[in-house]
């Protein structure tokens, strides 16, 4: 959500999850909350589910996805300008997230984003690294913590950069309102 614009791909999935298990959804825009967080526990507390229909949700909607989903986003103005003027005064530019490090590779490739980045980690299928903060720590390990900052725009970014304790720079003053005033 920091690099690009992902809302639709991953709302439209999760209408296709919500209507494969006969939920109905009025407003689309009230599926923005699954933008960020772990989806398994996203299914759960939203809709009530055990553990197991939740993670046969997130398969369903890994389903949609990675046939549409990634291709319904696109790269937010000036992303590519900051990457490069972060690389050129020497940073080290890494990429957390919670999406599938398979999934975030893909729509960096098809957005000619890939190389820009010096690594590109986020969650596993198999539930590896499914809070963003774990994402966070390794990166944190393999690249140093000196200088290091977190760059979001949900809750969930704050709240793993205080867990890994570094800084978060947040870019979206409506998300850091809610965030502030929960």
């Amino acid at each position: 959500g920091t690099l690009t614009d992902s809302a639709g791909g991953i709302t439209n999935s999760v209408a296709y999850v919500l209507k494969h298990y006969g939920i109905s959804v009025k407003d689309k825009s009230t599926l923005n909350v699954f933008v960020g967080p772990p989806l398994v526990e996203s299914f759960a507390r939203r809709y009530g589910v055990d553990a197991e229909t939740a993670k046969a949700m997130t398969a369903k909607y890994r389903e949609r996805y990675s046939a549409k989903g990634v291709d319904e986003c696109g790269v937010y103005p000036g992303v590519v300008e900051l990457v490069r003027a972060l690389k050129a005064e020497g940073a080290v530019v890494a990429v957390a997230t919670g999406k599938p490090t398979p999934f975030t590779v893909d729509i960096l490739a098809r957005h000619g984003l890939d190389t820009l980045f010096d690594d590109v980690l986020g969650s596993e299928f198999d539930g590896t690294r499914n809070h963003k903060w774990e994402t966070i720590e390794l990166l944190l390990q393999r690249h140093g913590r000196d200088g290091a900052v977190m760059i979001g725009d949900r809750d969930n970014d704050v709240l793993a950069a205080q867990r890994c304790n570094i800084p978060c720079v947040v870019h979206d003053t409506k998300e850091l309102y809610n965030f502030l005033n929960r």
